[in-house]
């Protein structure tokens, strides 16, 4: 075990451990006791940013990413890692701010249609 592979101690481990708990319980604390119910944007942008922390940690303390010297490879795979994280919580957002064009229609437009002859 080299000096910089402090995370795949198991201090680190229980350190990586500890982290994604706090990630999990403060946006599960957000959404369950309404603590920013009249800023929903602020809501959304926090569990995202702490969403993409939790990854990062994961990537870090589980996984054992760094940018040690592996010629690059696990320096690359951290940037499609990072990238990845950008195409997932963008697509997210994406898909929740555009729900509403691909729900059903409303019950006024349902009942209109039934009327027809």
């Amino acid at each position: 075990m080299s000096s910089d592979s402090h995370a795949s101690t198991y201090r680190g481990y229980a350190v990586g451990f500890g982290l994604s708990v706090v990630l999990t319980l403060i946006p599960f604390g957000i959404v369950m006791f309404d603590l920013l119910e009249n800023s929903v944007g602020w809501a959304i942008a926090i569990i995202f940013l702490l969403g993409g922390a939790q990854i990062m940690v994961h990537v870090y303390y589980f996984l054992h990413v760094t940018l040690g010297n592996e010629d690059g490879w696990q320096a690359m795979s951290l940037a499609f890692t990072a990238v990845l994280l950008v195409i997932i919580l963008a697509g997210a957002i994406w898909v929740m701010f555009h729900l509403e064009e691909n729900m059903m229609p409303a019950h006024e437009l349902i009942e209109r249609v039934e009327q027809l002859p």
